[in-house]
């Protein structure tokens, strides 16, 4: 298994490679140090005999990329372009690993079309896995081979003040074909297209991509890690306790986005006057910084006992599924939107960039929050924040339905993956009959 660099993508590739273990399949997970330094923890010892963690080393040196900028979590994101050119000009090391493993099957996120061809020439067969939803890879496949047809979903699309959104994931999805071209002529997927999600939710954007591409979409299923049962004595958790059932909100933008100034005003003063208690997790690209300096004026001494915040981390999942959280103010990145539904926590969608506002426009289609709109201008209201915090979880406005989606997937429970090993399984059968 060979993801891209960032937490939001080897997650999910090491969920799945906990539930293959489960059918069979050893797994080497490759990618830099400092990312796979994020899951080493999360491996339980009982399948620390069947999941093996492959460094890979960056092309690159420490004074233009130091380690710790090996990854996309917490990259300043002016060396965006410097982490990608180190990981593509890291092939020879990729392949001289491939040659040392010998695996049957390479499985491979869509940002290193490169990967499929060193495979290829070792007799290796590789799978696509796909990390983001199927409503966004479907409706970017479907501008990108059809730029003025109308998206069969009216709901999913990108606002005016969001176009720079879909500029910019069409210009990766260019990248990646131009590069997959140059790449022997070898197609990103041989035969299927793995991709998070189920078919419990977004059953009709997995045909129609399916119909899109000519490939077909096998959904993995939600892949959300499992909080652990350990009790903890932590200062949040226990502050968390005390609240009434429901009454609080969970507060997160993601590992690799940084809220702007007027951002995060928006959101304190919206979590002010909403009727909710919270608890905020703030980043910020610098390592050093004084909250009191980057949060409104008096908003520390305001918040009192209502709030807690949080800087660079915290449990998600076991803030989550805490019975005394109502809801979970959220950048609607894949990981987190598919946490809400298997964990039935209603979603206040504030999407920042890139595909999460089409994973936002997805929530409310399928009933399972509410998204905050901004002005014209693109800016956030801090009485709309409130508001729509207020309907969502104060007023329980699409509880019902968060909790029918819940079901639904725990009624399906890892029956996806069963499908998975079995289309893995005909690969590596096929490859070793050719």
């Amino acid at each position: 298994m060979f993801p891209w660099l960032g937490y939001g993508h080897i997650t999910p590739y090491l969920e799945l490679a906990k539930k293959l273990t489960t059918k069979g399949f050893f797994i080497y997970l490759c990618s830099t140090e400092i990312t796979l330094s994020s899951i080493r923890t999360k491996i339980p010892p009982n399948l620390s005999n069947s999941i093996e963690l492959v460094p890979l080393p960056l092309e690159v040196s420490p004074d233009d990329l130091p380690e710790k900028y090996h990854t996309t979590n917490g990259l300043p994101p002016h060396l965006m372009v410097k982490l990608k050119e180190a990981f593509d000009n890291s092939k020879q090391n990729f392949s001289s690993l491939l040659q040392k493993h010998k695996p049957d099957l390479l499985i491979f996120d869509f940002l290193q079309p490169w990967a499929p061809p060193l495979a290829e020439a070792l007799n290796i067969p590789s799978v696509i896995f796909i990390t983001s939803s199927s409503v966004m890879t479907s409706f970017m496949f479907h501008h990108f081979s059809d730029p003025g047809a109308e998206f069969p979903s009216e709901n999913i699309r990108f606002r005016h003040y969001e176009s720079r959104f879909m500029d910019e994931l069409l210009a990766n999805a260019r990248d990646c074909e131009e590069r997959e071209k140059g790449s022997a002529g070898v197609n990103m997927s041989r035969e299927i297209v793995l991709i998070k999600g189920s078919r419990e939710i977004e059953g009709r954007y997995i045909e129609y991509v399916s119909g899109l591409t000519g490939k077909r979409f096998v959904p993995v299923g939600p892949l959300v890690q499992e909080p652990d049962d350990q009790k903890s004595s932590s200062e949040l958790l226990s502050w968390l306790d005390q609240k009434e059932a429901k009454s609080t909100v969970f507060v997160s933008f993601g590992s690799e986005y940084f809220l702007s100034k007027e951002d995060m005003d928006g959101i304190a003063h919206g979590l002010l006057q909403s009727k909710a208690n919270f608890i905020w997790v703030v980043r910020f690209p610098e390592t050093e910084v004084l909250l009191e300096d980057k949060l409104p004026e008096g908003f520390l001494d305001k918040v009192g006992e209502r709030g807690k915040i949080v800087q660079g981390w915290a449990p998600q999942t076991r803030i989550l599924v805490h019975p005394n959280v109502g809801g979970f103010v959220s950048h609607c990145g894949w990981n987190s939107v598919m946490e809400s539904f298997k964990f039935g926590v209603p979603i206040v969608a504030v999407p920042m960039h890139l595909d999460q506002p089409i994973n936002a426009r997805l929530v409310e289609e399928v009933g399972a929050g509410e998204e905050v709109l901004r002005d014209g201008d693109g800016r956030l209201n801090a009485e709309t924040v409130a508001a729509v915090i207020n309907r969502v979880v104060v007023e329980d406005g699409v509880r019902a339905k968060v909790d029918e989606i819940k079901a639904r997937l725990t009624l399906m429970g890892d029956g996806e993956i069963d499908e998975v090993a079995r289309e893995l399984m005909s690969i590596c059968s096929k490859s070793l009959i050719n």
